[in-house]
């Protein structure tokens, strides 16, 4: 029997999680079954099963699905040279967010990904251990922010990180829920609350 390449295996694979992805945006975690996701990947049952032996090894999929590019953009929001004012960082964060939101937006499935966290041990796990990661690199974000005098000498880095990230998973939230605020009224209510970070993001 002729070896199926790795390649072929990461596409069958994408296949059945863009299936499932469809399928969960579509009808939500709970009522997609995993037949839903058979019919709609158009695979056999064994085929499916022997990447995802569950419903829920296949939420733990999306759910890496959805934070992948997330943990790339702030990682490197965090390395940036020089460091970024904080408002361009805010700014460049919830770029991302608005180009993840729309009808097909991965950042739609992460209410429901928090959702299952209550419920699932194993992807609550997953899921404090990567927000976790999110926090940290906008704690760096603030203390080089802090080292260049952006910042008052006696603020905290650490607060102020978690602050700032804070801010973005509440924007997504107003805009997957509500559809507003837009993202330039968002950030002139931020510069308006703390009264300013620096200029405002060109």
């Amino acid at each position: 029997m002729p070896r199926v390449s790795d390649e072929h295996l990461a596409a069958r694979r994408q296949q059945i999680t863009d299936a499932a992805r469809r399928c969960f945006l579509r009808d939500g975690f709970h009522n997609t079954s995993m037949q839903d996701v058979i019919r709609e990947a158009g695979l056999s049952v064994g085929a499916v099963y022997r990447y995802f032996p569950s419903k829920y090894d296949l939420v733990t999929a999306i759910a890496q699905s959805v934070i992948g590019g997330a943990e790339q953009v702030f990682a490197e929001l965090a390395r940036n040279e020089p460091p970024l004012p904080l408002t361009e960082v805010l700014d460049r964060a919830l770029t991302y967010v608005d180009s993840q939101t729309g009808e097909d937006g991965v950042l739609r499935l992460a209410i429901q990904v928090w959702s299952e966290a209550q419920r699932d041990p194993a992807l609550a796990e997953f899921v404090r251990a990567t927000y976790s990661s999110f926090r940290n690199h906008f704690v760096v974000i603030a203390r080089r922010a802090h080292e260049a005098g952006e910042l008052p000498a006696d603020a905290d880095p650490e607060a102020v990180g978690a602050a700032l990230f804070g801010l973005v998973p509440g924007y997504y939230m107003q805009r997957v829920l509500t559809g507003s605020p837009d993202r330039a009224t968002f950030l002139a209510g931020v510069r308006a609350l703390l009264g300013g970070l620096g200029p405002a993001p060109r």
